[in-house]
């Protein structure tokens, strides 16, 4: 009893464990994605990025972990949904550049609704958050409300900072609304616009600092993870119940005999062997016979053939020669014959009264 209690504990140890492992990793693996111009689900950004190509925009996507790279001024750098403030190239940007944070963590939630629409000079703006920067002094509003600032910019050096309280501002779900694209569109305007996917996973081969990466990394940012840790878990309480289920083993019933269908099996075996058909003929024509009679209303024991045939064509308007089939000739068959009387037979209970 004690073991069957101990087995019960640690099963639902293990059970909590895959539990917790769902939970707390699940959202971590879905995060990567989010935001993503390679991304077709609603949080996605695939569509904004056919957008701007449509509109002739020299758009690409970024795929290292610095900006050093990109030469010159006037360029625009957008981060959608990054997992923490978001990390900025404040030299970059104070030469004369544009960085685009969509999803200011930390930010407290008013009593604004939830999903409200904001005027813009580019069309109705559609918001699906009550998260506000209250306090913006010193800052440049570009979408807000009484209840604080939505989207806003910091001026560093040359360049600026836009910030978003959403991270999915033009998000695929939002490609139907009159202006959400078009007023990310306007904010990240410049000669060469950059979308970072190096925060969602896409690197480049290429880059450097990738050689420090680990598989275990690798794993560890995908849904496969998951799976891995389960199976590890899963593998753990097989290993300690010794492959087998919780509780105690239970015997192997033997199944019980048929004593009337071995029987009648090994009678059909030996009446095969014989070629006694006519035993089979007898015993069969007269239950069939039992049989049609109900089915006419007659009741009681084997009655005379004509009479059996009279009340056939009465009843059913058949002919007398269908059910005449029911009596053959001779009474030893061969195997085709026997099969074909035996189809005969079905073919008249088909057509009796019911």
């Amino acid at each position: 009893m004690k073991k069957l209690d101990r087995r019960l504990v640690f099963g639902v140890i293990a059970l909590a464990v895959i539990i917790a492992l769902t939970l707390f990793i699940a959202p971590r693996s879905n995060r990567i994605t989010s935001g993503s111009t390679f991304s077709r689900s609603p949080d996605g950004y695939g569509a904004w990025y056919a957008y701007m190509q449509r509109q002739g925009t020299s758009i690409e996507r970024w795929r290292k972990p610095t900006t050093d790279q990109i030469p010159g001024t006037g360029n625009t750098m957008v981060q959608v949904d990054p997992s923490d403030a978001g990390y900025v190239e404040l030299k970059w940007v104070e030469r004369g550049n544009t960085w685009i944070i969509l999803g200011r963590p930390n930010l407290p939630a008013t009593q604004a609704g939830f999903s409200t629409q904001h005027e813009s000079d580019r069309g109705l703006v559609k918001i699906e958050t009550s998260r506000r920067l209250r306090s913006d002094k010193g800052l440049k509003r570009r979408l807000g409300d009484r209840f604080g600032s939505i989207v806003w910019e910091e001026r560093k050096g040359k360049g600026r900072i836009i910030y978003a309280a959403t991270p999915f501002l033009a998000a695929n779900a939002y490609q139907d609304e009159p202006g959400n694209f078009a007023f990310l569109a306007q904010l990240a305007a410049g000669k060469k616009i950059w979308i970072d996917e190096y925060l969602h996973g896409y690197r480049d081969e290429t880059a450097q600092e990738e050689s420090t990466q680990t598989w275990v990394d690798y794993l560890l940012r995908t849904p496969l993870a998951i799976v891995l840790l389960q199976a590890i878990v899963l593998l753990i309480v097989l290993i300690w119940a010794k492959n087998r289920r919780f509780g105690q083993p239970k015997p192997l019933l033997t199944p019980r005999a048929n004593d009337s269908e071995a029987y009648t099996q090994a009678l059909a075996g030996v009446l095969y062997k014989a070629g006694r058909s006519e035993f089979v003929i007898d015993a069969l024509g007269r239950e069939e016979q039992l049989q049609i009679q109900r089915s006419l209303g007659i009741g009681g024991g084997l009655v005379d053939r004509d009479a059996l045939i009279n009340a056939w064509v009465q009843q059913t308007g058949r002919p007398a020669a269908e059910l005449a089939q029911l009596f053959p000739e001779k009474q030893r068959l061969s195997e085709q014959e026997l099969i074909k009387w035996l189809a005969q037979v079905k073919e008249i209970k088909q057509h009796l009264p019911t």
